[in-house]
């Protein structure tokens, strides 16, 4: 796992939500995901292109949402609300703002956000790409972010065959 493409996502996480919802987040020990089950009950999903193709998602339980919805929109709000899937699609678009400004030396693009509402959901683009998880606690609830990411573009962490791995995602430089 190449930490310089994922540390930009951890810094996201945390700067975004200390800045927007005055909260602190813990990250414990991250873990590799290979299967399509979603972690929880909503995922806000931001693809990345360009030198690095992928996606970064928050995939947060019912109760978090709610809660990390409300203290971002300053209002109380419930999965119903008109603004939930909004106030949980920017928040993944600043971490995924934050993360892209940070990934030195690739250019990418992000997406508009994509918010997916509902227990045992998949995300059918995400199917064959494996991602690290990040799990994250705050005052706010237990959520987790999932990064997907294959570097496209050859760097100095290319081994002698012009390979980089990713996330488990090996992408060959010479093709």
């Amino acid at each position: 796992m190449d930490v310089r493409y994922i540390n930009p996502f951890i810094e996201g996480v945390k700067h975004v939500f200390f800045t927007m919802l005055e909260t602190e987040i813990f990250i414990s020990k991250p873990f590799v995901k290979a299967d399509t089950e979603s972690l929880a009950d909503v995922s806000a999903v931001i693809s990345l292109s360009g030198d690095a193709t992928g996606s970064v998602t928050l995939c947060l339980p019912l109760q978090s949402a709610v809660r990390i919805a409300s203290k971002f929109a300053g209002v109380e709000m419930s999965k119903d609300h008109k603004d939930f899937a909004d106030a949980l699609g920017e928040l993944a678009n600043m971490v995924a703002g934050h993360a892209k400004s940070k990934l030195d030396g690739l250019m990418c693009n992000i997406s508009i956000p994509h918010v997916v509402i509902g227990k045992d959901h998949v995300l059918p683009s995400m199917r064959t790409m494996t991602k690290l998880v990040l799990p994250c606690d705050s005052t706010l609830g237990r959520f987790w972010v999932e990064v997907g990411l294959v570097v496209k573009r050859p760097s100095a962490g290319a081994d002698a065959g012009g390979q980089t791995k990713v996330g488990a995602q090996v992408v060959d430089q010479g093709a």
